[in-house]
């Protein structure tokens, strides 16, 4: 793959005629990008920026040529340029669509720079940028970010309302939902948290949380059903434990939004003690204990069918809830 990326990489340089009016060939950089996986965008990012430059750098100009040289292509690949001048000016220059998830990405991880310039920059276009981008892509980058932001420390608040505000585009959160819904790997319980932020989900956690091909994704939804609220990490800050001997630990920043549920919760207990994963059912086990005072004679029944459950986690919790039922028998006959 590393080959193939140097190659590509080359042949973009290679294609760029600052004095044509023909847009460099991108093709083959695109397929192989195309390819590229996503979880180590970081590496990728480097070897890229690293090879377009010193490709640029080889390129010998024309022995004939006698003016100076004409203004240079602004190109998608100026946005991981080492000059923070020409990652601004592509962004404020570029136009259209991205050609793919790897390239919005690029544009995505800008609202992180180095520089406030191109950061202020990013803000203004990104919007832009992903109104004019095949969803699909925009969907993609955005997993991948939201599920890194809280690592990013130059974002800042105006920032993530820029991401935010791109998820509430109707097309784009109905493809996140699709996609909470149909992955069957990735960051999805995290991309569940943080779009928790948002209104988008309201209303659809019901479904996310019976139809979810994830088990963690659906332990979310309906730990969200449960408590009336969709918890996210906001970021981490540094607690001192020990400040004696310079010891201590990050400590998440937790924050949440309420829920307006409309279903009853002995039928989304119910519901989630027969799902067929047992990181679901743990979690109705545990709101059985919480609520057994206040589901009647269903708390036994629910409680025994979780004591004889083939899972530890779950029958152990059952027979907890048993106990304490037992115990509250023995109270009330005295």
């Amino acid at each position: 793959m590393e080959e193939k990326i140097i190659s590509a990489v080359n042949d973009f340089a290679h294609s760029i005629n600052s004095e044509s009016k023909v847009v460099a060939d991108m093709s083959a950089l695109i397929d192989v990008t195309n390819k590229l996986p996503l979880s180590s965008f970081d590496y990728w990012e480097r070897l890229i920026r690293s090879e377009f430059s010193s490709a640029l750098r080889n390129l010998n100009p024309p022995k004939w040529k006698v003016w100076p040289k004409p203004k240079e292509l602004v190109t998608w690949l100026d946005l991981i340029s080492c000059d923070g001048y020409k990652r601004e000016k592509a962004l404020r220059a570029l136009s259209g669509a991205a050609p793919n998830t790897f390239f919005f990405s690029l544009a995505v991880r800008r609202l992180n720079d180095w520089v406030p310039q191109v950061r202020k920059a990013a803000r203004e276009k990104l919007s832009e940028i992903a109104r004019s981008t095949d969803p699909r892509y925009v969907v993609e980058a955005l997993c991948i970010a939201l599920s890194n932001w809280n690592s990013w420390g130059r974002i800042e608040e105006a920032d993530k309302k820029v991401l935010l505000q791109i998820i509430c585009e109707e097309e784009i959160a109905k493809a996140l939902r699709s996609k909470l819904i149909s992955s069957a790997s990735g960051p999805m319980p995290s991309l569940f948290s943080q779009l928790g932020r948002t209104p988008i989900l309201d209303g659809k956690i019901e479904e996310i949380a019976t139809s979810a091909i994830q088990p963690s994704v659906r332990a979310k939804a309906y730990r969200s059903l449960f408590e009336g609220r969709i918890v996210w990490i906001e970021g981490r800050k540094w607690e001192w434990t020990d400040i004696r001997y310079c010891e201590g630990k990050l400590k998440p920043i937790v924050s949440e939004r309420k829920l307006n549920t409309q279903t009853p919760l002995l039928e989304i207990l119910k519901r989630s003690s027969e799902d067929r994963s047992s990181i679901v059912r743990r979690v109705s086990a545990e709101i059985l204990i919480r609520e057994l005072g206040n589901l009647g004679d269903v708390a036994r029944v629910l409680a025994e069918q979780f004591a004889s459950d083939k899972s530890h986690p779950v029958s152990e919790r059952g027979e907890f809830a048993l106990k304490k039922l037992n115990e509250a028998e023995r109270a009330n006959a005295f």
